[in-house]
């Protein structure tokens, strides 16, 4: 069992460490982001029973259907929506970068619980597999939301409205063809997710270093506080 445990928790604790430690700026405070975790892993739950629930009355079964929005939709907009309540209209959301971070924090939460439950119920030898492939995964898709939230806290413009909704559809986009990969290529799948998650690392990596490039970015602290 802690085996087990420590095989599922420790890609996500690695995941959050590296991208935590690339803040050029000013790191968040470690509770902050570990609350953010926490809300994040509670998703799995509710998630779970309402897919679980449509793949028990066979509704939305179809490939495309089942990944862009069983799969991709409704797990991204959760994360999203976590997010938009809990964080984004705090005073301690300041930056571009502290979006990667609350939205990688918020998604690997997620990743972490799912991982658990996966490794109990299949064993510890798909575990590499596991940290490669979907737990990374959500980590980027974390990057990317986070920093489309980000830009558009810190963007006072009129397309900060835009950004902040492209920061759900672009995750759901990218989640939804993670799945269709593994829906359509059921026995080949790694040869088409191989390139797929090289492709995903290097947008992440190049959002990590626009998101670090300035301190501009950061909101003056009397402006901080979100203006209707």
């Amino acid at each position: 069992m802690f085996t087990i445990l420590s095989a599922a928790v420790a890609p996500g604790f690695a995941l959050m460490s590296f991208f935590y430690l690339k803040d050029r700026f000013d790191s968040k405070p470690f509770s902050i982001v570990f609350r953010t975790f926490v809300m994040g892993s509670l998703l799995v739950f509710p998630i779970m029973f309402i897919q679980y629930a449509f793949e028990t009355e066979g509704v939305l079964q179809y490939p495309a259907t089942k990944s862009f929005l069983l799969a991709g939709g409704l797990e991204e907009f959760f994360k999203w929506f976590i997010f938009m309540y809990a964080v984004y209209k705090q005073d301690h959301f300041e930056g571009r970068y502290d979006g990667i971070v609350y939205g990688v924090s918020i998604s690997l939460g997620f990743a972490t619980v799912e991982n658990i439950l996966y490794l109990l119920a299949n064993g510890v030898e798909v575990a590499f597999l596991r940290a490669l492939f979907p737990v990374s995964s959500h980590a980027l898709f974390g990057v990317i939301m986070g920093y489309y939230l980000g830009k558009g806290k810190t963007d006072r413009k009129r397309g900060s409205i835009y950004v902040v909704w492209l920061a759900l559809a672009t995750p759901i986009l990218l989640h939804g063809l993670y799945d269709y990969i593994l829906e359509i290529w059921q026995s080949t799948w790694q040869y088409t997710l191989t390139p797929f998650m090289i492709i995903l690392w290097l947008i992440a990596l190049r959002k990590v270093k626009q998101a670090n490039m300035s301190p501009a970015d950061v909101i003056p602290i009397e402006q901080n506080k979100w203006k209707a």
